[in-house]
This record gives structure tokens, C-alpha cells and sequence, in this order.
């Protein structure tokens, strides 16, 4: 395939930044999106240019480092993550535009890349459950009924890629707030802390700057792990129990 490629090039967080046009050809429809760009900067390279920047870890999906806005939509065309994107969703002779998330709470460090630390600081408020060191416990000392278990899986797929903030047209990071509260809170490991947990994670993401939520439901419709939109509702009630019986 042959693509015309509109990407936003920009060399700091403190300068400004444009759409760059780049045409590239001999694409395969069996790569990845991420393997495009890397065939880009290859050529970028050899002709002495300066290939552009993007993040990216493991590339199977996993640990949330990919992530852009491709065509407008969070992740690309398809509801999964950018490195598991291939170019089969693509046509020759496509224009695609990409960019980097849009949220104030994720400036923009270089090219497509990205400052995520913010989601490193709300789980730093509260996404973990103190415990005392030592061995490992029994793993049957504590039941859980199935269906908390199951819950508290589904919660623990978010993978903190950012797709959830970039859709929503307010920049809200709710639904990966939400994934992280709910995830402890319905265990009985996280019960202890259940209600400071929630009022520090929500304050945190409010601290960072993050926008406010008004159900617009684009965060759960953009997320990779389908963490479902049923859970802010959840955040809001624990959130809320929470606030009434806090100390004034």
C-alpha cells in the first residue's frame, strides 16, 4: 500500500507543533500500525531526518505504553490498542492523520509521546492495599464469592493507556479512576481502606487537572479492555459514601 501520512511533529513541550505530511509505500496489510510508523522512520533516518517520536513497550496489547489518535479516533478504527491495529483496516491511497492524546493533564513531550505521570500519581493516592510484609498468605484464608472476583478482574484489565481521556471531549480520566477503585474496593483485601482510598484517588484526579465527566459514555466505547461504563456510576456511590461519613 501507498499512504499519505499527516502527523504531528513538534520538538518540546514548550514549542510549538504542526501536521507533517510523509508519503510512504510498500506497506504490507499483516503489519501492525506501529511497524508502518517504524518503516517511516527508517526512511526518515537514511535521508537524515528526525524520525517521530512514539511510545511503545511490549506491542501485544499489554502494558499501555502505545497510544494516539489516529483519524480522530483514540487507538484507530478498531476497539483495541494501537499496536494491535494492523493496516489491513487500511486502503491504499488512505490519508491518515495521527496525533498525540489531547488533555491538559497529558502535555505533550515530543512528537506523539505523551507526559502520563499523572495516572502514576492518582494511583500513588490510593490504587494499592497495605499490607504487612512477610510470606505469602493462604490462598484460602480469605474467600471471595465468584461474582467479586469477576468484578474485580474485569477492573483490573485497565491498562492505563490513556484512550479513555483522549475520547472524552472533556478530558476526564473517570473511567480509569473508577477501574482502579473498583478493583480494590470491591475485594475484601481492599476494605480496610475503601473509603480513604476512593476520596484521595478522586481528589488526586482532580488535583491533576483532568476534565469533568457528563456521561457522554465516548471513554468506554474508545477502551481496548472494555472496562465498562457502569463503573464510574460505582466510583460515584463509593465516592459519595465515602465524603458523608469523613471526618468535617
Amino acid at each position: 500500500m501507498r499512504l499519505t501520512l499527516r502527523i504531528w511533529r513538534q520538538r518540546g513541550p514548550e514549542q510549538p507543533g504542526t501536521m507533517t505530511a510523509y508519503e510512504v509505500d510498500g506497506i504490507s496489510e499483516d503489519m501492525s500500525f506501529l511497524e508502518m510508523l517504524d518503516t517511516l522512520n527508517e526512511r526518515l533516518i537514511l535521508d537524515g531526518d528526525e524520525p517521530v517520536a512514539f511510545d511503545h513497550d511490549c506491542r501485544e496489547g499489554i502494558c499501555g505504553a502505545c497510544g494516539m489518535v489516529i483519524n480522530g479516533q483514540a487507538h484507530g478504527p478498531e476497539r483495541t490498542t494501537t499496536c494491535q491495529l494492523h493496516m489491513r483496516h487500511f486502503s491504499d491511497g488512505d490519508t491518515i492523520d495521527i496525533e498525540p492524546w489531547r488533555a491538559a493533564a497529558f502535555p505533550v513531550v515530543k512528537d506523539l509521546v505523551v507526559d502520563r505521570s499523572a495516572f502514576d500519581r492518582i494511583i500513588g493516592s490510593g490504587g494499592y492495599v497495605t499490607a504487612p510484609t512477610g510470606s505469602a498468605p493462604e490462598a484460602h484464608a480469605t474467600p471471595v464469592p465468584k461474582p467479586v472476583a469477576d468484578t474485580a478482574f474485569e477492573h483490573a484489565e485497565c491498562i492505563g493507556c490513556g484512550a479513555c481521556v483522549a475520547a472524552c471531549p472533556n478530558g476526564s480520566a473517570m473511567l480509569f479512576t473508577s477501574a482502579k477503585v473498583v478493583h480494590l474496593n470491591v475485594l475484601p483485601q481492599g476494605a480496610p481502606e475503601r473509603e480513604s482510598r476512593v476520596l484521595d484517588m478522586v481528589g488526586t484526579m482532580d488535583a491533576e487537572g483532568f476534565g469533568g465527566c457528563t456521561n457522554t459514555g465516548e471513554c468506554a466505547v474508545a477502551c481496548p479492555k472494555g472496562i465498562p461504563l457502569q463503573s464510574i456510576a460505582t466510583m460515584n456511590r463509593e465516592f459519595l459514601r465515602a465524603a458523608r461519613r469523613a471526618p468535617r
